[in-house]
């Protein structure tokens, strides 16, 4: 076997994780050729085909797979070392790259990383929204974001909002005519904005009042992917929907939007920044968790 190449082996991984050639060479700024040649050095290296490729499509052979699986928690712990000579710089520097929820990185992190990179303009701020749960390590990203505490018992949780709380609400048009709900049930009546998690599942409406709690599988003509969407529909006066107070406050401060059930949404958890316990953060997550806690 010729001697294998560390930029070869980090290139196939990357290809993996972005799922294409292209893909990753726009992540890295660098030509599709490039990697594709690095790729075919290392699979000449090791005398065996690591990815299938059509002109549709790029997937791991298992040869690939076996080896994606045991090479990124290895490439994790060498960008972390190197990551680690930040420490021996003045200020912090380099990349920092966190995936969040739409909600999370509208509301909260995005005006957090915005004071955070006025006061380290040597790091780099990469934030990816999205509402799916990904592998946060295998995906390259030093932290993620999630509601509460559902994270993983190898992370690390930090709060990094205040306690959240959802809002029914609907536009004047759409209630004109209609008769207000007074408990979760009568939203059986409404045609409510449904929205569907990216694995496919829709989101179910939680109620509680006086310690009673109650679920609600909201039924509607429209179901939509974002938050965003959702709240344009509600503005529309397509149907109820169910969003963040944070979303709606300035539309129903304004009158473009109601209200509903107020005293059946209870207060609940925040969003919570995570991280892995099983390595140390680079520089720039050191200076960022740094940050975090002179805000609070």
């Amino acid at each position: 076997m010729k001697p294998l190449r560390l930029d070869g082996l980090d290139a196939f991984a990357a290809v993996v994780r972005a799922g294409g050639f292209r893909a990753a060479a726009l992540q890295r700024g660098v030509s599709s050729s490039a990697l594709s040649q690095a790729v075919a050095a290392l699979e000449a290296s090791l005398g065996l085909r690591l990815l299938h490729r059509t002109t549709r499509s790029l997937a791991p052979t298992e040869a690939g797979a076996a080896l994606f699986d045991r090479l990124s928690p290895a490439l994790e712990d060498i960008r972390a070392a190197v990551d680690g000579l930040n420490r021996l710089r003045d200020s912090p520097s380099g990349s920092l790259r966190i995936n969040a929820p739409g909600p999370a990185a509208d509301h909260v992190l995005c005006p957090l990383a915005f004071d955070f990179m006025r006061a380290h303009p040597g790091v780099q701020v990469e934030i990816i929204s999205d509402a799916a749960l990904v592998d946060i390590v295998s995906q390259g990203f030093d932290a993620g974001v999630r509601f509460g505490r559902q994270v993983a018992q190898d992370m690390v949780a930090v709060p990094i909002g205040p306690p959240l709380r959802y809002a029914i609400v609907a536009s004047p048009a759409y209630l004109a005519g209609r008769d207000l709900p007074a408990t979760p049930q009568d939203l059986a009546r409404h045609d409510c904005i449904r929205r569907r998690f990216p694995k496919g599942g829709l989101v179910a409406w939680q109620f509680e009042k006086d310690g009673e709690a109650v679920g609600f599988e909201p039924q509607g003509r429209l179901t939509l992917g974002s938050a965003h969407q959702e709240l344009q529909a509600a503005l529309a006066g397509q149907g109820v929907a169910h969003l963040f107070e944070e979303y709606v406050r300035p539309h129903l401060d304004s009158g473009a939007l109601v209200e509903l059930l107020p005293e059946w949404s209870p207060r609940l958890p925040g969003w919570f920044l995570y991280y892995p316990s099983r390595r140390h953060p680079s520089g720039a997550m050191r200076a960022f968790l740094a940050h975090l806690r002179s805000t609070r």
